[in-house]
Formats: structure tokens, sequence, C-alpha cells
């Protein structure tokens, strides 16, 4: 194996991505899968330090979006990565279809309430920002409302990072061809078929729509990469770069956070337990 360091997959604010420049099957230098899967341990051995530093300061919190295509391994990257943490502070969020009591509130309503509590990490799987791709694709907003909704989504991330919570949004980037596969299997075996869904391959139709040039993500990806928010574009053709990628980002924009542990309201050190 190559050793070396991970490419930067930040969509910088203020430029232009085209997703067909991104290959899905990137590894960067990393060349084995093994090799990978060990440094993924010890990224997740890093979090579980840093996550109990996070939650003694009770200070700031940390958001994870995870946003793809159906099948690019968004429950994946959560098992994977997230699974070594301590629950109590780990919360995982997945949205669904809104309910008539969401429908009934603007559509940032349900995402506000289940963001992170100081010391706590939250991770999206999926997120509000499908107010901005699925409704889009389906025509139930226009594209004057599309860009509503970016401005909003914006403030919306700047208000919560001016409040202490880093947001961390990564874009699971797959290729058609895989997502053929990854479906496929959960077809043909039986402790995946739960997973499947017919609506799955409407939504594979679709794929133009969704990551053509100028499609909705691409269209995403460049109004939302924000400075208090950025985009990452994480290649998910290969699961194990894929949770390598994710648990390095989350190591380091921990580490960039300069946690502290609290001192200690008193002094300890003369007191003894009977």
């Amino acid at each position: 194996m190559k050793h070396d360091t991970l490419p930067n997959f930040v969509v910088k604010p203020g430029s232009r991505v085209s997703i067909d420049r991104h290959d899905p099957a990137d590894t960067g230098t990393f060349e084995d899968k093994e090799g990978a899967e060990k440094q993924v341990k010890r990224n997740v051995e890093r979090l579980n330090e840093l996550q109990e530093v996070l939650y003694a300061e009770n200070r700031r919190s940390v958001l994870l979006v995870l946003q793809g295509m159906d099948g690019s391994g968004k429950d994946g990257t959560v098992q994977h990565v997230m699974s070594g943490l301590n629950p109590m502070g780990v919360t995982v969020v997945s949205f669904k279809k809104p309910t008539e009591e969401e429908l009934d509130h603007d559509y940032l309503w349900r995402v506000h309430k289940v963001c992170p509590a100081r010391g706590d990490i939250t991770v999206f799987n999926r997120s509000h920002y499908e107010d901005v791709l699925v409704v889009r694709v389906l025509k139930m907003i226009d594209k004057a409302e599309c860009k509503r909704r970016y401005r909003q989504i914006n403030e919306f991330e700047r208000m919560l990072a001016d409040n202490g919570t880093t947001i961390i949004k990564c874009f699971l980037h797959i290729s058609k061809d895989e997502q053929r596969e990854r479906l496929e299997a959960r077809l043909h075996d039986p402790l995946k078929n739960w997973k499947f869904q017919p609506a799955d391959l409407d939504v594979r139709k679709q794929w133009g729509d969704y990551m053509g040039k100028g499609g909705a993500y691409e269209d995403m990806l460049n109004a939302t990469s924000t400075e208090a928010a950025p985009w990452h574009v994480i290649p998910a053709d290969k699961k194990w770069f894929r949770n390598l990628a994710v648990s390095s980002l989350l190591v380091s924009m921990l580490e960039g956070m300069k946690l502290k542990m609290p001192r200690p309201v008193k002094d300890w050190a003369r007191v003894r337990v009977e």
C-alpha cells in the first residue's frame, strides 16, 4: 500500500463543481483495502477520544450530513464510522417522507428540532437537502422556489454554526454501474431484501435529473457549499475508501476544534473517598 495523505474533497465555496469530473472510484494513493480498514479502526478509536472531550466540554456540537443516491452507503458509513462511539452522545436521524404534522410546518421545522445539543454528535442520514433534491426532480417546486430554499438553508446552517455547531457535509458519490450492483445485491440477498423498494428503480430512471450536468446534486453542491458548511464530495464506489475518507474527515474536523476537558469546579486532589 502507498501510505500517503487523502485528497482534499472539499467543494470550495464560490467555486463551480462538475460532478462528472469527480471519479466515484477514486482511492487517492491508497491501494490496499486491508491497510485502509486498519486506518479506519484507528480513526474510530481517535473519534471515541475526541467525542468524550466534546461531551464533557458541553459547549459545542457536531452535525454530520450524509447525502447521496440510493446505495451510496449512508447506512454503511454510519455502521462502520459511528458504531464505535458512545451512544450516549451520538444520535442518528433518518429523514423519510414528511408526516402530516411536519407538512403543516415549514420544511426546516422537522430538521431544526433534531439538530445536535451541546456536547453531542448528530448524523443526518439524508437531510434537509431532500427538499431541494427530490421535490425539485418531481417538479413539486419551481426553480425560483429552489433558489429561495438554497438561500434559506445557507442562512439556517450559518445560524447553527454561529451557535457552536460544526457542520460536516458529505456527498457520497457513487457511479450508476456501482449502484446497479448494489441494488441487485439487495434483490438477491435475503438479508438485504428488506432494503429494496420498487421506488428505487423509479429514482434510478431519473439518474440524469439527479446526477447529470446541471442536475439537482450539482446545483445543490454549487449553491450550498459555504464557509460555514462546505460540502465534501466523497468517492463511494469503494466502501472501504468511503469509510476511510469520512472517518479521516471527522477526525480532522474534531481535532481542529481544539477541544478541552473542562476544569474541575474545585481542587479535588485532597479529597478522599471513605
